[in-house]
């Protein structure tokens, strides 16, 4: 029996699972893989070198699937200088399901989104960001837990998706997705429970086949070493905290903003370890997961294989219509004696 939410309703999906953005990883492949297993699939819209060849990927994509998908649009203008305006005009004009904006403010684009039918999630942080986006006008709100595999945090911002989840729920009048290292469908239905309408995952979306990376990576990520201590958080000096996989490279970054401590921290100083075509030659070419800065959430430590995305999604919404059958018959009726 599938599971109906605001979620699947909204986007015409079959299972309310999202596949989050993930910067050269989310290309037409792993998109159209998560779309036909009956999730929602994304592109990364930056992974794209022009809102041109974003345009060509989404036609790509649709060679792929029938089925719905979305672009995520991550806006930092002072880290990646880019053309966001011709991205979202693209992502507008090709009518996708759905937008996921990250980063900036999505104000400026939901009149454009909506004018052609686009849904707009609004991936937030914090509770605040998230009340701002709701009165933007947004149609989804992704509560994102520290846990996560997060970028741009600020100081105060470490708050786990038990604590987000519950007060975005209790706060927001729009549907709710919980992001934070899902990778279960245990968590699945704890979201639910919570009154999400869905999850979003992307480190649990590494670990599959059809995922476009070095399969050393995959194998890496299932394997017992890679458990949920090995991630580490970075940049934080900079106000900018990222999840990341404890690994040399990290290591070191935190060495130097360790040391940076009293006299401040350059980034000049850690962008050779956080440079974004270090990482892309890592996902392509060497599969060296020593070597590189990755986002990666702490739900590294609930993956043990490496299956297809339709294995992954059946199996996590059979787990989670268990655990709800199960949580369902522990309520009972008060005796009226």
């Amino acid at each position: 029996m599938p599971l109906r939410t605001a979620l699947t309703e909204l986007l015409g999906i079959e299972h309310p699972i999202i596949q989050g953005g993930m910067q050269h990883v989310g290309t037409a492949e792993m998109a159209s893989a998560v779309s036909n297993a009956g999730g929602l699939g994304i592109l990364t819209g930056l992974t794209q070198t022009s809102p041109d060849a974003l345009r060509s990927e989404i036609h790509r994509c649709r060679t792929l699937t029938k089925k719905p998908f979305g672009v995520n649009l991550t806006i930092l203008p002072m880290l990646i200088p880019a053309d966001y305006d011709g991205y979202a005009r693209v992502v507008a004009e090709e009518r996708v399901a759905m937008v996921e904006i990250a980063g900036g403010n999505p104000k400026t684009y939901i009149p454009l989104m909506h004018e052609y039918g686009v849904k707009v999630l609004h991936k937030s942080a914090t509770i605040r960001h998230a009340i701002k986006a709701q009165k933007a006008g947004v149609d989804l709100i992704e509560v994102v837990g520290y846990e996560a595999s997060i970028a741009g945090g600020q100081p105060g911002d470490e708050v786990g998706s038990w604590v987000m989840l519950a007060k975005a729920t209790a706060t927001l009048n729009l549907p709710v997705v919980a992001s934070g290292a899902s990778a279960t469908g245990r968590q699945l239905a704890a979201a639910l429970s919570m009154g999400a309408c869905g999850i979003t995952m992307a480190t649990r979306f590494l670990a599959t086949i059809e995922a476009p990376i070095h399969s050393k990576i995959k194998e890496y990520m299932a394997s017992d070493e890679a458990d949920e201590r090995q991630t580490c958080v970075v940049l934080g000096s900079l106000s900018n905290a990222t999840r990341v996989l404890k690994n040399e490279v990290t290591q070191k970054m935190l060495e130097i903003e360790a040391e940076g401590v009293d006299t401040g921290v350059n980034f000049s100083d850690l962008k050779p370890y956080a440079d974004g075509m270090r990482t892309r030659k890592m996902w392509k070419e060497t599969g060296d997961w020593n070597d590189s800065m990755w986002s990666c959430g702490q739900s590294i430590g609930l993956i043990h294989d490496v299956p297809s995305c339709k294995v992954l999604v059946h199996r996590i919404v059979d787990e989670a219509q268990q655990q709800l059958s199960k949580a369902a018959a522990c309520v009972h009726p008060r005796s009226r004696l």
